[in-house]
Protein backbone atom coordinates (compact mmCIF):
# COMPACT_ATOMS: atom_id res chain seq x y z
CA UNK A 1 0.00 0.00 0.00
CA UNK A 2 2.69 2.45 0.83
CA UNK A 3 5.09 2.47 -1.67
CA UNK A 4 9.08 3.47 -0.97
CA UNK A 5 11.23 4.00 -3.96
CA UNK A 6 14.83 2.37 -2.86
CA UNK A 7 16.66 6.92 -2.36
CA UNK A 8 13.87 6.82 0.78
CA UNK A 9 14.06 3.73 2.20
CA UNK A 10 18.19 3.68 2.88
CA UNK A 11 16.99 7.30 4.08
CA UNK A 12 14.14 5.74 6.82
CA UNK A 13 16.82 3.08 7.49
CA UNK A 14 19.14 5.42 8.36
CA UNK A 15 16.11 7.08 10.30
CA UNK A 16 15.39 4.00 12.53
CA UNK A 17 18.89 3.74 13.08
CA UNK A 18 19.92 0.81 11.10
CA UNK A 19 23.68 0.66 10.26
CA UNK A 20 24.08 1.48 6.39
CA UNK A 21 25.19 -2.27 5.39
CA UNK A 22 21.96 -3.91 6.48
CA UNK A 23 20.18 -1.86 3.86
CA UNK A 24 21.45 -4.09 1.50
CA UNK A 25 19.64 -7.82 1.06
CA UNK A 26 21.66 -10.64 2.51
CA UNK A 27 21.95 -12.05 -0.83
CA UNK A 28 23.36 -9.16 -2.79
CA UNK A 29 27.00 -9.21 -3.53
CA UNK A 30 29.43 -8.75 -1.69
CA UNK A 31 32.25 -5.91 -1.73
CA UNK A 32 34.55 -9.08 -2.08
CA UNK A 33 32.91 -10.74 -4.87
CA UNK A 34 32.74 -6.73 -6.90
CA UNK A 35 36.55 -5.98 -6.24
CA UNK A 36 36.78 -9.87 -7.38
CA UNK A 37 34.91 -8.77 -10.82
CA UNK A 38 36.61 -5.62 -10.66
CA UNK A 39 40.34 -7.15 -11.28
CA UNK A 40 38.98 -8.65 -14.72
CA UNK A 41 40.66 -7.63 -17.33
CA UNK A 42 39.78 -4.06 -18.54
CA UNK A 43 37.84 -4.39 -21.66
CA UNK A 44 37.82 -1.04 -24.55
CA UNK A 45 35.63 1.29 -23.43
CA UNK A 46 32.57 2.97 -25.51
CA UNK A 47 32.54 5.97 -25.63
CA UNK A 48 29.62 7.35 -22.76
CA UNK A 49 26.79 9.35 -23.39
CA UNK A 50 25.68 12.29 -20.74
CA UNK A 51 22.45 12.13 -18.85
CA UNK A 52 21.69 15.29 -21.08
CA UNK A 53 22.57 13.34 -24.27
CA UNK A 54 19.97 10.58 -23.31
CA UNK A 55 17.37 12.48 -22.20
CA UNK A 56 17.21 14.48 -25.61
CA UNK A 57 17.21 11.71 -27.44
CA UNK A 58 14.46 10.30 -25.32
CA UNK A 59 12.61 13.09 -25.85
CA UNK A 60 12.68 13.46 -29.44
CA UNK A 61 11.79 9.82 -29.64
CA UNK A 62 8.35 10.81 -27.73
CA UNK A 63 8.01 13.70 -29.40
CA UNK A 64 4.06 14.93 -30.38
CA UNK A 65 4.21 16.19 -34.05
CA UNK A 66 0.13 15.58 -35.24
CA UNK A 67 -1.18 18.61 -35.47
CA UNK A 68 -3.71 18.35 -33.23
CA UNK A 69 -1.43 16.45 -30.57
CA UNK A 70 -1.10 17.86 -26.99
CA UNK A 71 2.53 17.98 -25.42
CA UNK A 72 2.54 20.35 -22.17
CA UNK A 73 4.19 20.93 -19.06
CA UNK A 74 2.38 23.35 -17.11
CA UNK A 75 2.41 24.73 -13.58
CA UNK A 76 -1.66 25.18 -12.47
CA UNK A 77 -2.84 26.71 -9.02
CA UNK A 78 -4.32 24.35 -7.77
CA UNK A 79 -5.61 24.44 -3.63
CA UNK A 80 -3.88 27.92 -3.37
CA UNK A 81 -0.44 26.62 -4.48
CA UNK A 82 1.42 26.01 -7.83
CA UNK A 83 1.37 22.19 -8.97
CA UNK A 84 2.47 20.50 -11.84
CA UNK A 85 0.66 18.66 -14.58
CA UNK A 86 2.15 16.96 -17.61
CA UNK A 87 -0.74 16.39 -20.37
CA UNK A 88 0.03 14.30 -23.89
CA UNK A 89 -1.84 13.40 -25.92
CA UNK A 90 -1.72 12.15 -29.83
CA UNK A 91 -4.74 14.03 -30.71
CA UNK A 92 -7.47 16.43 -28.70
CA UNK A 93 -10.22 14.59 -30.03
CA UNK A 94 -9.15 11.44 -27.59
CA UNK A 95 -11.03 11.11 -23.82
CA UNK A 96 -8.84 12.90 -21.22
CA UNK A 97 -7.24 10.05 -18.58
CA UNK A 98 -6.07 11.98 -15.39
CA UNK A 99 -3.98 9.73 -13.46
CA UNK A 100 -3.51 9.76 -9.95
CA UNK A 101 -0.50 8.65 -8.62
CA UNK A 102 0.43 6.29 -5.55
CA UNK A 103 2.99 6.93 -2.45
CA UNK A 104 1.79 9.12 -1.02
CA UNK A 105 4.40 11.14 -2.41
CA UNK A 106 5.70 8.87 -5.33
CA UNK A 107 5.39 10.93 -8.49
CA UNK A 108 4.88 8.86 -11.79
CA UNK A 109 5.77 11.42 -14.07
CA UNK A 110 9.27 10.78 -14.03
CA UNK A 111 8.88 7.17 -15.27
CA UNK A 112 5.77 7.46 -17.25
CA UNK A 113 7.91 7.24 -20.02
CA UNK A 114 8.44 3.86 -19.62
CA UNK A 115 5.29 2.73 -20.26
CA UNK A 116 2.28 5.73 -21.66
CA UNK A 117 3.16 6.58 -24.88
CA UNK A 118 1.45 3.79 -26.68
CA UNK A 119 -1.74 5.29 -24.09
CA UNK A 120 -1.50 9.02 -25.89
CA UNK A 121 -2.11 7.04 -29.60
CA UNK A 122 -6.01 6.87 -27.38
CA UNK A 123 -5.75 8.96 -24.06
CA UNK A 124 -4.80 12.44 -23.63
CA UNK A 125 -2.93 11.20 -20.44
CA UNK A 126 -2.44 13.61 -17.48
CA UNK A 127 0.22 12.85 -14.85
CA UNK A 128 -0.01 15.39 -12.02
CA UNK A 129 2.54 15.74 -9.65
CA UNK A 130 0.58 15.76 -6.72
CA UNK A 131 1.10 18.22 -3.16
CA UNK A 132 4.17 17.52 -1.79
CA UNK A 133 5.51 14.97 -4.82
CA UNK A 134 8.26 15.61 -7.15
CA UNK A 135 7.55 19.21 -9.24
CA UNK A 136 5.00 20.43 -6.67
CA UNK A 137 6.78 19.42 -3.66
CA UNK A 138 9.66 21.79 -5.23
CA UNK A 139 7.99 24.33 -6.31
CA UNK A 140 6.12 25.41 -3.49
CA UNK A 141 7.59 25.79 0.63
CA UNK A 142 6.67 22.83 2.88
CA UNK A 143 5.03 25.68 5.10
CA UNK A 144 2.59 26.50 2.18
CA UNK A 145 1.45 23.01 1.43
CA UNK A 146 0.76 21.85 5.01
CA UNK A 147 -2.76 22.88 5.41
CA UNK A 148 -4.02 20.88 2.49
CA UNK A 149 -2.23 17.34 3.39
CA UNK A 150 -5.50 15.17 4.25
CA UNK A 151 -7.47 12.82 2.89
CA UNK A 152 -9.59 15.65 2.30
CA UNK A 153 -7.52 18.83 1.30
CA UNK A 154 -5.81 16.09 -1.54
CA UNK A 155 -9.16 15.00 -3.10
CA UNK A 156 -10.65 19.11 -3.04
CA UNK A 157 -6.76 19.34 -5.15
CA UNK A 158 -8.08 16.47 -7.28
CA UNK A 159 -11.07 18.04 -8.07
CA UNK A 160 -9.67 21.00 -8.86
CA UNK A 161 -7.43 19.57 -11.53
CA UNK A 162 -10.44 17.29 -13.19
CA UNK A 163 -12.12 21.12 -13.50
CA UNK A 164 -9.11 22.12 -14.91
CA UNK A 165 -8.66 19.72 -17.40
CA UNK A 166 -12.62 19.54 -18.18
CA UNK A 167 -12.84 23.29 -18.83
CA UNK A 168 -9.35 23.41 -20.84
CA UNK A 169 -10.29 20.23 -23.32
CA UNK A 170 -13.91 21.26 -23.11
CA UNK A 171 -14.68 17.56 -22.27
CA UNK A 172 -18.14 16.65 -19.85
CA UNK A 173 -16.02 13.26 -18.42
CA UNK A 174 -12.89 12.37 -18.41
CA UNK A 175 -11.34 9.16 -17.46
CA UNK A 176 -10.26 8.84 -13.69
CA UNK A 177 -7.49 6.07 -12.88
CA UNK A 178 -5.97 5.77 -9.25
CA UNK A 179 -3.01 3.84 -8.70
CA UNK A 180 -2.56 2.66 -5.19
CA UNK A 181 -2.61 5.50 -2.28
CA UNK A 182 -4.26 7.14 -5.50
CA UNK A 183 -7.24 5.01 -5.39
CA UNK A 184 -8.23 6.57 -1.79
CA UNK A 185 -8.24 10.03 -3.84
CA UNK A 186 -10.13 8.49 -6.85
CA UNK A 187 -12.77 6.29 -4.75
CA UNK A 188 -13.72 9.91 -3.00
CA UNK A 189 -13.49 12.02 -5.98
CA UNK A 190 -15.88 9.20 -8.06
CA UNK A 191 -18.11 9.00 -4.92
CA UNK A 192 -18.18 12.98 -4.79
CA UNK A 193 -19.27 13.59 -8.42
CA UNK A 194 -19.47 10.49 -11.02
CA UNK A 195 -21.35 12.58 -13.61
CA UNK A 196 -17.26 13.81 -14.04
CA UNK A 197 -16.36 10.42 -15.53
CA UNK A 198 -16.89 8.17 -17.91
CA UNK A 199 -15.45 5.46 -15.58
CA UNK A 200 -13.25 5.07 -12.29
CA UNK A 201 -10.16 2.78 -13.57
CA UNK A 202 -8.74 1.16 -9.97
CA UNK A 203 -5.17 0.08 -10.48
CA UNK A 204 -3.78 -1.61 -6.77
CA UNK A 205 -6.92 -0.31 -5.17
CA UNK A 206 -6.91 0.54 -1.73
CA UNK A 207 -9.48 -1.45 0.73
CA UNK A 208 -8.96 -1.62 4.07
CA UNK A 209 -5.49 -0.13 4.91
CA UNK A 210 -5.37 -1.83 8.13
CA UNK A 211 -6.22 -5.48 6.75
CA UNK A 212 -4.02 -5.04 4.03
CA UNK A 213 -0.98 -3.67 6.12
CA UNK A 214 -1.67 -7.44 8.11
CA UNK A 215 -1.72 -9.52 5.28
CA UNK A 216 1.36 -7.64 3.49
CA UNK A 217 3.31 -8.81 6.34
CA UNK A 218 1.98 -12.03 6.79
CA UNK A 219 2.70 -13.05 3.14
CA UNK A 220 6.61 -11.06 3.65
CA UNK A 221 7.14 -13.38 7.17
CA UNK A 222 5.69 -16.48 5.67
CA UNK A 223 8.17 -16.25 2.31
CA UNK A 224 11.47 -15.21 4.86
CA UNK A 225 10.21 -18.18 6.88
CA UNK A 226 10.28 -20.72 3.78
CA UNK A 227 13.20 -19.15 1.90
CA UNK A 228 15.30 -19.30 5.36
CA UNK A 229 16.32 -15.62 5.46
CA UNK A 230 17.26 -15.29 9.24
CA UNK A 231 17.34 -11.45 8.43
CA UNK A 232 14.27 -10.33 7.47
CA UNK A 233 12.56 -13.10 9.94
CA UNK A 234 14.35 -11.45 13.17
CA UNK A 235 13.41 -7.92 11.51
CA UNK A 236 9.97 -8.67 10.52
CA UNK A 237 9.57 -10.48 14.22
CA UNK A 238 10.72 -7.68 15.58
CA UNK A 239 8.11 -5.37 14.61
CA UNK A 240 5.21 -7.84 15.60
CA UNK A 241 2.24 -7.62 16.68
CA UNK A 242 2.01 -5.90 13.03
CA UNK A 243 0.43 -3.28 12.38
CA UNK A 244 -0.53 -3.05 15.86
CA UNK A 245 -1.99 -0.13 17.73
CA UNK A 246 0.98 2.37 16.36
CA UNK A 247 2.01 1.97 12.90
CA UNK A 248 5.28 4.81 12.28
CA UNK A 249 7.19 4.85 8.90
CA UNK A 250 9.96 3.18 10.71
CA UNK A 251 7.85 -0.11 10.80
CA UNK A 252 6.27 0.55 7.71
CA UNK A 253 9.78 0.13 5.87
CA UNK A 254 10.54 -2.92 7.25
CA UNK A 255 7.46 -4.68 6.00
CA UNK A 256 7.94 -2.76 2.71
CA UNK A 257 11.28 -3.72 2.62
CA UNK A 258 10.64 -7.40 2.61
CA UNK A 259 7.47 -7.68 1.09
CA UNK A 260 9.28 -5.85 -2.32
CA UNK A 261 12.01 -8.50 -1.86
CA UNK A 262 9.55 -11.15 -2.12
CA UNK A 263 8.06 -9.70 -5.01
CA UNK A 264 5.04 -8.46 -3.75
CA UNK A 265 5.78 -4.80 -5.71
CA UNK A 266 6.77 -6.34 -8.85
CA UNK A 267 6.45 -10.24 -9.21
CA UNK A 268 9.77 -11.81 -9.94
CA UNK A 269 11.97 -8.81 -8.80
CA UNK A 270 13.31 -8.21 -5.20
CA UNK A 271 13.70 -4.57 -5.59
CA UNK A 272 12.58 -1.37 -7.10
CA UNK A 273 16.04 -0.47 -8.68
CA UNK A 274 14.50 -0.77 -11.83
CA UNK A 275 12.40 2.45 -11.49
CA UNK A 276 15.08 4.47 -9.85
CA UNK A 277 17.22 3.82 -13.05
CA UNK A 278 13.88 4.46 -15.07
CA UNK A 279 13.60 8.00 -13.41
CA UNK A 280 17.73 8.95 -13.60
CA UNK A 281 17.14 8.95 -17.40
CA UNK A 282 13.37 10.82 -17.15
CA UNK A 283 13.01 13.21 -19.86
CA UNK A 284 10.64 14.70 -17.96
CA UNK A 285 12.28 15.45 -14.98
CA UNK A 286 15.74 17.46 -14.09
CA UNK A 287 18.44 16.27 -11.58
CA UNK A 288 16.87 18.79 -9.10
CA UNK A 289 13.43 17.26 -9.68
CA UNK A 290 14.62 14.15 -9.07
CA UNK A 291 16.60 15.13 -6.22
CA UNK A 292 12.88 16.38 -4.28
CA UNK A 293 11.24 12.65 -4.55
CA UNK A 294 13.28 11.84 -1.53
CA UNK A 295 12.19 14.26 0.52
CA UNK A 296 8.91 14.65 -1.20
CA UNK A 297 7.71 11.13 -0.11
CA UNK A 298 9.10 11.89 3.24
CA UNK A 299 7.04 15.24 3.93
CA UNK A 300 3.88 13.51 2.60
CA UNK A 301 4.30 10.26 4.81
CA UNK A 302 4.83 12.66 7.48
CA UNK A 303 1.14 13.87 6.94
CA UNK A 304 -0.45 11.07 5.54
CA UNK A 305 0.48 7.73 6.58
CA UNK A 306 -1.97 7.72 9.83
CA UNK A 307 -4.92 9.07 7.43
CA UNK A 308 -4.04 6.18 4.70
CA UNK A 309 -3.98 3.83 7.60
CA UNK A 310 -7.37 4.73 8.30
CA UNK A 311 -9.44 4.14 5.39
CA UNK A 312 -11.46 1.57 4.99
CA UNK A 313 -13.58 0.95 1.95
CA UNK A 314 -15.31 -2.21 3.04
CA UNK A 315 -18.45 -0.61 2.67
CA UNK A 316 -17.88 2.08 0.15
CA UNK A 317 -19.24 -0.22 -2.52
CA UNK A 318 -22.04 2.49 -4.28
CA UNK A 319 -20.77 4.20 -7.52
CA UNK A 320 -22.84 6.20 -9.97
CA UNK A 321 -20.22 6.05 -12.58
CA UNK A 322 -18.87 2.45 -14.16
CA UNK A 323 -16.14 0.97 -12.17
CA UNK A 324 -13.20 -0.96 -13.38
CA UNK A 325 -10.59 -2.99 -11.47
CA UNK A 326 -7.25 -3.83 -12.21
CA UNK A 327 -5.37 -6.08 -9.72
CA UNK A 328 -1.95 -8.05 -9.88
CA UNK A 329 -2.45 -11.90 -9.11
CA UNK A 330 0.69 -11.43 -7.03
CA UNK A 331 -0.10 -8.35 -5.16
CA UNK A 332 0.72 -7.82 -1.68
CA UNK A 333 1.29 -3.86 -1.94
CA UNK A 334 -2.25 -3.45 -1.83
CA UNK A 335 -3.75 -7.04 -1.71
CA UNK A 336 -5.27 -8.83 -4.56
CA UNK A 337 -7.37 -10.64 -2.35
CA UNK A 338 -9.01 -7.28 -0.83
CA UNK A 339 -9.28 -5.93 -4.12
CA UNK A 340 -11.08 -9.03 -5.15
CA UNK A 341 -13.52 -8.83 -2.15
CA UNK A 342 -14.51 -5.76 -2.67
CA UNK A 343 -15.15 -5.98 -6.00
CA UNK A 344 -17.85 -8.61 -5.34
CA UNK A 345 -19.59 -6.09 -3.18
CA UNK A 346 -19.61 -3.14 -5.89
CA UNK A 347 -22.85 -1.97 -7.62
CA UNK A 348 -22.47 0.57 -10.42
CA UNK A 349 -23.81 0.89 -13.70
CA UNK A 350 -21.29 -1.35 -14.83
CA UNK A 351 -18.38 -2.87 -13.60
CA UNK A 352 -15.05 -4.97 -14.40
CA UNK A 353 -12.75 -6.95 -12.47
CA UNK A 354 -9.31 -7.73 -14.39
CA UNK A 355 -6.79 -10.22 -12.79
CA UNK A 356 -3.03 -9.66 -14.79
CA UNK A 357 -1.44 -13.26 -14.02
CA UNK A 358 2.28 -12.06 -14.16
CA UNK A 359 1.87 -8.95 -12.19
CA UNK A 360 1.92 -7.89 -8.20
CA UNK A 361 1.30 -3.54 -7.86
CA UNK A 362 3.22 -2.74 -11.28
CA UNK A 363 0.71 -3.87 -13.66
CA UNK A 364 1.32 -0.91 -16.30
CA UNK A 365 5.03 -1.58 -15.66
CA UNK A 366 4.95 -5.23 -15.67
CA UNK A 367 2.61 -5.74 -18.27
CA UNK A 368 2.33 -2.90 -19.81
CA UNK A 369 0.74 -4.44 -23.72
CA UNK A 370 -1.58 -6.05 -21.97
CA UNK A 371 -2.70 -3.53 -19.47
CA UNK A 372 -3.06 -1.08 -22.61
CA UNK A 373 -4.93 -3.72 -24.00
CA UNK A 374 -7.51 -3.48 -21.67
CA UNK A 375 -7.80 0.06 -21.58
CA UNK A 376 -8.43 -0.16 -24.70
CA UNK A 377 -11.19 -2.37 -24.54
CA UNK A 378 -12.55 -2.31 -21.09
CA UNK A 379 -12.38 1.81 -21.10
CA UNK A 380 -12.30 3.68 -24.23
CA UNK A 381 -15.88 1.92 -25.33
CA UNK A 382 -17.27 4.41 -23.01
CA UNK A 383 -15.98 7.64 -24.23
CA UNK A 384 -16.58 6.23 -28.36
CA UNK A 385 -20.09 6.15 -27.83
CA UNK A 386 -20.75 9.58 -27.36
CA UNK A 387 -18.12 10.66 -29.84
CA UNK A 388 -15.48 11.83 -27.61
CA UNK A 389 -12.39 9.67 -29.37
CA UNK A 390 -10.30 10.06 -32.23
CA UNK A 391 -11.80 8.72 -35.44
CA UNK A 392 -10.35 5.39 -35.85
CA UNK A 393 -8.14 3.48 -38.34
CA UNK A 394 -9.36 3.13 -41.70
CA UNK A 395 -9.81 -0.99 -42.24
CA UNK A 396 -10.49 -3.02 -45.47
CA UNK A 397 -11.14 -7.17 -45.62
CA UNK A 398 -10.73 -8.73 -49.01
Amino acid sequence: MTTFRKSLVFTLMLVAGFAATNVLCATEPTVASAASASAAPAEATSPTMSRDEVTRILANTRKIVSPLGVDEMVKVRIGGIDQWLSIRGKNRHNPVLLFLHGGPGSPMMPEGYTFQTPWEDYFTVVQWDQRGAGKSYLANTEQAMAPGMSVAGMTEDAAQVVEYLRQRYGKRKIFLLGHSWGTVLGVHLAQQHPDWFYAYISVGQVVNARRNEAIGYAFALREATAHGNEDAVRELKAIAPYPGTEVTIDRVSVRSRWETYYGGMAYGRQDNQYEADAEELSPDYSQRDLGAIGPGTLFSLTHLLQPLLAVDFDQVTDFKCPVIVYTGAHDYTTSHELAKEWFEHIRAPSKRLVTFSDSAHMIMQEQPGRFLVHLVTDALPFARKVGDAAPAEVVRDR
